[in-house]
């Protein structure tokens, strides 16, 4: 049980035990590539594996964040960079999470630390049908440069397009 927002600054000591924590945004460790791969493999079509993920977290060119609630992982996101651009491979978070504004706080915290790292530019590609994470790259500040057909396969085998969406950081 969550506590309504409007107890949380009256609340006691005794009242922890309902009240969530909020989660915090850290980078990931290679100890996180097993709980990485079951989170994108619950939330794409085809999921990385676990070696993959390890291969990415070895990596200097690569950053990837982890969202954790206590010791669970509800969120990742993960970019690429070259030179002083980067490229945000994928953003998951766990289903029971979903609508909540976390994608959001995650993403502009990873955003804060490509900055931080010197990128000035920042791409992505989205399935164009996929209205809750297009929404949320618009409040974000990334516009559309691009379109990329036939560039996803659905569950069904269907192919569709996608949108490349790019944000300055500077």
């Amino acid at each position: 049980m969550t506590l309504p927002a409007w107890l949380v600054p009256w609340c006691k000591p005794w009242c922890r035990p309902w009240h969530k924590a909020p989660p915090a945004v850290v980078p990931a460790t290679p100890h996180d590539a097993a709980a990485l791969a079951a989170l994108h493999g619950a939330s794409f079509h085809r999921g990385w594996d676990e070696a993959e993920f390890a291969d990415m977290l070895g990596r200097t060119d690569t950053l990837v964040h982890v969202m954790r609630r206590g010791r669970a992982i509800v969120g990742f996101v993960a970019s690429r960079i070259a030179a002083d651009e980067s490229e945000i491979l994928s953003i998951a978070l766990q289903p029971s999470e979903r609508g909540r504004g976390l994608s959001g706080a995650l993403l502009r915290s990873h955003l804060g630390h490509l900055a931080g790292r010197g990128v000035k530019t920042v791409f992505l590609e989205v399935e164009e049908r996929n209205r809750p994470a297009l929404a949320l790259y618009a409040r974000l500040g990334f516009r559309q440069v691009g379109r990329r057909e036939r560039y996803y396969r659905d569950p069904t085998g269907a192919q569709t397009a996608a949108l490349v969406l790019r944000r300055d950081l500077s």
